[in-house]
């Protein structure tokens, strides 16, 4: 990836931050950690990869989206706000009475929202289903989801592995958010679902681990390996980093599910805006 492109791309996600921060500050709850962890995945998603247009949000061809960890809805509003599906005001409606951006992605309700997800396991299952339509019809699209770490402590997670091993599922490309943390704490203090690779892989997968799944480079090379990946579905596991962007949300399991107050919001905005700045003067 040249240069240019990247900054772009760090630009772009740097904003995506902003405006999921806004949005739990104004709503006085969600989940920020894993929706900053996960928030360089989605950019380069929606800005790279996917074949989408924010001008005809159902079109039959598009690359279909689901975010199966539902709960950091923050993150994907605030990059399909971005990306030109609605205004990036409306962020600051996130949970309010009366407003579509509700605390779980809703597809009745939000254009570029292609599943509505919140229970854990059950976005990817239906990506599954997406992915078999799609094998079934010849159609060129393509399925992605996130999964995050925690989620896979869900046995429907494994149900759905299963079935898109069998089926061959390779238009399917599934990305584990694993940033270690879960809101209890520590993943591999709560309940371990280690070695996740071994495991996708035990399903008939095929496996790409990313060492820095905040990274644009690494990101561009696992979404090409999956691309390039026939007779398997993929799963990009890629280690991230909980609150990435915001020095004192990262690593922290405590900011899984908590909002900021007025001078925290102020802070985490001062680093961001200061990250912002930085990239638009280069």
């Amino acid at each position: 990836m040249n240069d240019a492109t990247k900054r772009e791309l760090k630009t772009i996600a740097c904003k995506i931050r902003m405006g999921a921060v806004t949005g739990v500050f104004n709503a006085k709850s969600g989940h920020p950690g894993g929706s900053l962890s996960v928030t360089d995945v989605l950019t380069y998603l929606y800005f790279k990869e996917m074949n989408i247009d924010p001008k005809d949000p159902q079109k039959s061809d598009r690359d279909r989206f689901v975010l199966s960890k539902g709960h950091t809805a923050p993150a994907l509003y605030s990059t399909l706000a971005n990306r030109g599906y609605f205004p990036v005001d409306e962020l600051t409606t996130l949970r309010k009475t009366g407003a579509r951006l509700q605390g779980h992605p809703d597809m009745k309700g939000i254009p570029g929202v292609d599943m509505t997800t919140g229970s854990l396991g059950q976005g990817v299952s239906t990506a599954c289903g997406m992915a078999l339509a799609g094998k079934l019809s010849d159609a060129s699209y393509r399925v992605y989801t996130a999964l995050g770490d925690g989620e896979l402590e869900e046995g429907q997670v494994w149900e759905a592995a299963m079935f898109a091993g069998h089926y061959k599922l390779d238009n399917l490309c599934a990305v584990v958010d694993y940033n270690g943390l879960q809101i209890d704490g520590k993943l591999c203090e709560v309940c371990s679902p280690e070695p996740i690779a071994d495991k996708f892989r035990a399903f008939n997968w095929h496996v790409v681990e990313v060492e820095n799944g905040n990274d644009f480079d690494q990101l561009e090379a696992a979404f090409n390996e999956a691309k390039a990946t026939k007779g398997k579905p993929t799963c990009i596991v890629a280690k991230t980093t909980k609150g990435k962007g915001v020095s004192f949300m990262e690593n922290k399991a405590s900011w899984h599910g908590s909002a900021p107050n007025a001078e925290q919001y102020e802070i985490a905005m001062n680093e961001l805006k200061a990250q912002l700045s930085e990239l638009e003067g280069e």
